[in-house]
């Protein structure tokens, strides 16, 4: 079983269709911290098999970049994952992204597979990563906080459309446009199961791509809830997100500030600073928040 990996750093992830040269080259050479080229939603039943080696020849073509080359493959519930996984992993990609989970068995099962492919391949045992989108299926919902130790995860992300799918709702959204109470919790319990696991929470995608701005606020709020990245489905939105889950010089500042006046009193559980009450909290919060900044 691969060792978990915490603290993994991305904050935007680009879909890119997979039956498309033109659009995963230029999701390639954006600013995307990950580039999530895609088996499942954006390409049709009818040519999911012939895109698989579309994909396999991308990846194969562009060694340098692999790390950041990742695929959601189909999920397991239909006839095409297997497939997925022979075609594409013998280009060795940096990760793959496992839709429409109903539990952590799944991740199990994914696990199994890709280390056998990993040494039919050559490929180091264990190095491919896995995010999983954990709140697609009803069922999945009641088991957002089993994937500690899971093996390969290293990102947990939700989505709200399958969901709606899954539990015949007609809508998710409230008449002002916010999500409803059901994909909220999903949003919850997704940050939850990641802090519980110890791996980093993704936001789901913005589908109004236009938009900047009304993503920027969302960024900017998810953030302060404790995700540390977000998926997108154009390249516009790439540089709002990275700006969004980056670290302000300021927020650096007072955080190195804090971290020092602890280190400047060691053994004191709170202390006074400008004019309040700083303790341990603080500090932990200071101390992620300056890790996150790469500091």
């Amino acid at each position: 079983m691969a060792a978990q990996v915490e603290g993994f750093r991305a904050r935007s992830w680009l879909f890119a269709p997979g039956d498309s040269e033109k659009k995963m080259t230029k999701a390639m050479e954006g600013v995307a911290d990950i580039v999530l080229i895609d088996l499942e939603d954006a390409v049709a039943p009818e040519n999911k098999i012939a895109t698989r080696a579309t994909v396999h020849d991308f990846i194969k073509a562009n060694p340098a970049q692999r790390e950041r080359l990742w695929v959601r493959i189909n999920p397991f519930d239909g006839p095409y994952t297997l497939g997925d996984l022979a075609a594409v992993m013998p280009a060795n990609p940096g990760g793959i992204m496992l839709p429409k989970v109903y539990s952590r068995a799944e991740v199990e099962k994914l696990d199994h597979v890709l280390s056998a492919l990993e040494v039919a391949n050559g490929i180091e045992e264990g190095s491919t990563k896995v995010i999983v989108l954990i709140t697609e299926t009803a069922e999945a919902m009641f088991h957002t906080g089993s994937y500690k130790g899971a093996p390969r995860v290293v990102a947990l992300t939700w989505g709200a459309e399958d969901l709606a799918d899954s539990i015949g709702a007609s809508s998710n959204r409230n008449p002002d446009g916010s999500y409803s109470f059901t994909y909220e919790l999903a949003r919850s319990l997704t940050v939850l199961g990641a802090a519980t696991a110890g791996v980093t929470a993704i936001e789901t995608i913005s589908a109004d791509f236009k938009d900047l701005d009304a993503l920027r606020k969302r960024a900017e709020g998810v953030r302060r809830d404790g995700f540390r990245g977000m998926l997108a489905i154009h390249p516009a939105q790439v540089d709002v997100i990275n700006a969004a889950f980056t670290p302000t010089e300021a927020e650096i500042a007072e955080a190195q500030e804090i971290v020092d006046v602890f280190a400047a009193n060691p053994g004191v559980g709170a202390i006074g600073w400008k004019g309040g009450m700083l303790d341990r909290p603080y500090l932990s919060r200071a101390q992620q928040l300056l890790k996150q900044a790469g500091r």
